[in-house]
């Protein structure tokens, strides 16, 4: 195909419209053209006297080489692979997350029949425990707005942005349309989805699998693992409290960052791992109105979608403060999934209508940094790190989100008031004085960090913005080391994957990361076990 690019477009026109000035602009006659498609899509704000849309079109036509000035697009499929033999045994996959869901779908259609085992609830129930839990405070550990279909994903804005390049990327993106998502997201430059369209797409996902021959074990956890020679050959799980055993060769372990029991029991079985950086910090929230003048300014009359940022700024101190999951028209939502620990994160419709922009603010902290606090070099150090401060938290905010606005939080007192952004919060929050549940040394990089990005959006720093407390889920705390063939190095059949394993950090990378596993069990398949299955009906 051919690639028509920097087409800059002033006014709110129809793909069909933009077609037309395209092919104008490049003087391809339509006779010429077999086929046509938008590539991408973007806002161009530099400019606040000139905002416009840029666009780039790809074009079939019959003989490129009348056109010879416009670049040509390589379009090749995807690597496909021949499968030769089936195991004995069905592939398991741990976790329901993005890398978890994809790793399986893929399975599916290459008719390997995955099992996928989900300590949390399907959608239709986990929507339920978790609306109890923002009305209520009553949280169900297993099922909440980590655990559960969809894994933590599910309750975010559903950004699909990702700093890979792989030509998975392409991949998750069309089955992700395939399944309801708005075709939309195959050409913007910052596609999302929303907490609302992912709870309809994972649910076509879930069904199509079940139809072509997976099998989802919901509100099942799994409890222990069988080890011979270094190989799963198994593993124990627990489900309405019955346990059971199914036999396995070949385990994808999705679990997702905030699996901690999992993690100590990976670490009880001598599972190679290592602690790995993270970021720590606070949801800050703004009225989306203000983002939206402080982006676009006041002149521009295009129907544009909420404004986002993405700022970072290098503290005194050496660490990197900043912001991570900008939500436009959001929430902040408590997203604890431990008894008397609180963490907070945010999530956006795909209308993203609500009055106010919320993004964490985030400083990086290193296993030096929290070995040293913790006084205590595990692997699962960054893990017991999170916990202290989220438990921190919760005292904070007496099992409600703690709040501060960004003046009291300089002057060092506690709120007692809000100001004009009413916190758009899901679940209960509190006034409160964060430096009760945040190191001081990441409070003053905050302070440092939310002063200086007020010299890049003027007002950032507002004194009544409202801060929310505690962002620690960023990344998992912790990597599975895993060699050429994706397999743990210290037990084979075990498939780390995704962002709880450390290789993946948002939806896109997690569910390439999950396509991934599928490409390495195909290329270093392990022989199969001749044993009858097991606890599957």
């Amino acid at each position: 195909m051919l690639r028509i690019n920097h087409i800059k477009i002033r006014k709110d026109l129809s793909n069909a419209e933009v077609f037309e000035i395209a092919i104008h602009k490049a003087h391809i006659k339509k006779e010429d053209i077999l086929s046509w498609r938008i590539a991408r899509k973007s806002i161009d704000a530099r400019n606040k006297q000139d905002v416009h849309y840029t666009y780039s079109i790809d074009v079939a036509v019959k003989n490129e080489k009348k056109y010879k000035k416009l670049d040509v697009i390589a379009t090749s499929p995807l690597k496909t692979f021949s499968i030769k033999s089936y195991p004995s045994t069905r592939p398991i996959i741990i976790g329901c997350g993005p890398s978890g869901l994809f790793a399986a779908l893929i399975l599916t259609k290459n008719k390997l029949n995955p099992i996928i085992i989900e300590q949390g609830e399907k959608l239709e129930e986990r929507s339920k425990s978790v609306d109890t839990f923002f009305k209520t405070g009553k949280l169900n550990i297993s099922s909440n707005v980590q655990f559960g279909e969809g894994g933590a994903g599910t309750f975010s804005d559903g950004k699909l942005t990702t700093g890979i390049h792989s030509p998975f990327c392409q991949k998750v993106l069309e089955e992700l349309v395939y399944f309801g998502a708005p075709k939309q997201i195959l050409y913007l430059s910052k596609p999302h989805i929303g907490t609302d369209n992912l709870i309809s797409i994972l649910k076509n996902m879930r069904e199509y699998m079940i139809a072509n021959g997976a099998t989802f074990l919901f509100n099942t956890k799994v409890t222990d693992f069988e080890i011979t020679n270094h190989k799963v050959v198994g593993l124990h799980t627990l489900c309405n409290g019955m346990q059971n055993t199914l036999e396995a060769n070949q385990v994808i372990l999705a679990i997702g960052h905030s699996a901690r029991d999992t993690f100590e029991k990976l670490y009880e079985k001598g599972i190679s791992m290592e602690a790995k950086n993270f970021s720590v910090g606070v949801r800050i929230e703004h009225l989306q109105k203000w983002i939206n003048e402080a982006q676009y300014g006041t002149i521009t009359k295009l129907n544009l979608p909420p404004a986002e940022y993405k700022l970072a700024y290098h503290a005194k101190s050496g660490r990197s403060c900043y912001t991570f999951c900008m939500c436009p028209g959001g929430f902040v939502v408590n997203a604890s999934s431990e008894n008397g620990r609180l963490v907070v994160n945010g999530m956006s419709n795909h209308a993203r209508e609500g009055k106010n922009a919320n993004s964490a603010v985030v400083v990086t902290v290193t296993p030096d940094d929290f070995m040293k606090e913790m006084k205590n070099n595990s692997p699962l150090c960054g893990m017991y790190y999170q916990r202290k401060w989220e438990e921190l938290a919760y005292k904070t905010g007496q099992g409600a989100v703690p709040i501060q606005l960004f003046g009291d939080l300089l002057e060092g007192k506690r709120s007692v008031t809000i100001g004009h952004i009413l916190p758009q919060i899901c679940g209960n929050y509190r006034l409160a004085d964060l430096s009760e549940c945040l190191p001081k040394a990441i409070i003053l990089d905050l302070i440092e960090g939310i002063t200086a990005f007020d010299r890049k959006i003027t007002g950032f720093a507002d004194e009544e913005a409202v801060l929310s407390g505690v962002e620690m889920r960023t990344s998992s705390p912790i990597r599975i080391v895993r060699d050429e063939s994706y397999q743990s190095i210290s037990l084979k059949g075990l498939y780390p994957c995704g962002e709880g394993a450390g290789y993946a950090g948002g939806i896109t990378s997690a569910a390439v990361d999950g396509l991934k596993i599928f490409e390495a069990i195909l290329k270093y398949r392990l022989p199969p076990v001749n044993t009858k299955e097991k606890g599957i009906k």
